[in-house]
């Protein structure tokens, strides 16, 4: 494998910026997509009262992976995360190229989706065609990413925390409308089959999970990554896994689970339902959620280029690092071009289906890293350290959510 490219002592590099609490929140932000905002009601129908119970499963099936990605990122603490892991591994470097390749596709695909999902709710409130939006939108995005990594992150730090609200507000007017929770879900009915539905309501559910490992890509610009990634990594899934499972209680006790399952805006109709206000409440919070996705995706696929050319894998010149913003400009411009041809020419349902289904296969290949790392170098130091059954248990049930994602042509944004 090609070496780094040698920093030179003049050269602009990337400013070590993010501490704990904006990296945990830039986690949150790519996992807690608006995606939420449908995802509930699909799990619903699969679990019917249940549904809490899938996204815990949930999470504990991602778990593994979550863990795998902690200790790597402790090991190999460089942008294009993955791609690295893989590389170290396997000492391939077009193996390595290519899963670089697959996660900035991912992440380009996925914002040029989220953009077209925020032009939608935008539309709501400004009467302008869609096209006109959408470019403003994803040049304001990349021009935010190129400002600085500071300023973007906190940016989207703050998107987070309003993302949160959000969240909160519709806990908050479920339980209104529905102030003895308990009761309330006894009184729901349970699927037929109770455990086959939950077993299909938890593969939906993974899907909601997926986003933390974009965490890794910016490793080269948090402070201490050593110790502060793979705490990030564990807080987000806690946070998340909060979040994912008061909704869902709060969703399936306010409305009948087979209204909620049928709804297309599920969060929204428990809004309305709890609240009596206006679903204008929902929708502006929504946008902040698209936003904020579209932004970290971008910021993340723009430090996969830069990781991969910085490896000597890509051309140099997108490992450039601009004096004045400590950012990589040169691959952030290429990225923000491309999303902008994906959210304006290309069949943007198709491809957010295969976003996760690309997620899913790096999963399988990073946990799979990691089994041939610690059969390598069993006592390499890394602060985080995870059983060798781990990375098995998650290259396995990556595998598993893979093939029945490619079954059912099934991927929905976390």
């Amino acid at each position: 494998m090609r070496p780094p490219l040698p920093a030179s002592e003049t050269a602009p590099k990337l400013q070590r910026r993010l501490s704990l609490t904006l990296l945990t929140l830039y986690g949150v932000g790519t996992t807690v997509g608006a995606g939420i905002y449908v995802l509930v009601g699909k799990v619903a129908l699969a679990a019917g009262v249940l549904a809490p119970v899938s996204f815990l499963l949930a999470c504990v099936l991602v778990a593994a992976s979550a863990f795998s990605f902690a200790e790597l990122s402790t090991r190999f603490p460089k942008s294009a995360g993955e791609a690295v892991y893989v590389g170290q591994a396997f000492q391939r470097k077009h193996l390595a190229l290519l899963v670089g390749l697959l996660v900035m596709l991912a992440g380009i695909v996925s914002s040029g989706t989220i953009v077209n999902g925020a032009v939608g709710y935008i539309r709501e409130f400004v009467a302008v065609p869609v096209w006109i939006l959408v470019v403003l939108v994803v040049l304001m995005l990349g021009a935010i990413a190129a400002w600085g990594i500071g300023e973007s992150v906190g940016l989207a730090a703050v998107l987070t925390v309003l993302e949160i609200v959000g969240l909160g507000l519709v806990i908050w007017a479920g339980w209104s409308a529905t102030p003895d929770i308990p009761d309330a879900l006894a009184a729901q009915p349970l699927p037929a089959a109770p455990v086959a539905g939950v077993l299909l309501g938890t593969v939906l559910a993974f899907y909601a999970f997926i986003g933390f490992e974009d965490m890794v890509n910016v490793a080269e610009e948090v402070r201490d990554p050593h110790r502060t990634m793979p705490r990030a990594i564990v807080l987000t899934l806690a946070i998340t896994l909060v979040l994912y499972v008061a909704v869902a209680v709060i969703a399936v006790a306010a409305v009948p689970v087979a209204e909620l399952g049928a709804s297309e805006a599920p969060l929204a109709l428990v809004w309305e339902r709890g609240s009596g206000g206006s679903l204008q409440v929902i929708s502006a919070i929504a946008i902040f959620a698209t936003v904020n996705g579209a932004l970290i995706q971008i910021v993340m696929a723009s430090r996969v280029l830069y990781g991969l050319a910085n490896e000597g894998w890509l051309p140099r010149g997108l490992a450039r690092v601009a004096q004045r913003t400590h950012t990589p400009v040169r691959a952030t411009a290429l990225v923000t071009v491309v999303v902008l041809v994906f959210a304006l020419a290309l069949p943007l349902v198709t491809l957010a289906q295969i976003t996760s289904l690309l997620a899913l296969a790096v999963f399988a290949l990073v946990n799979a890293a990691l089994i041939v790392l610690k059969r390598r170098a069993p006592r390499a130091p890394a602060l985080f350290r995870i059983p060798v059954w781990a990375p098995w248990l998650g290259c396995l049930i990556s595998l598993a959510a893979l093939a029945y994602g490619l079954a059912i042509q099934l991927g929905p944004l976390s």
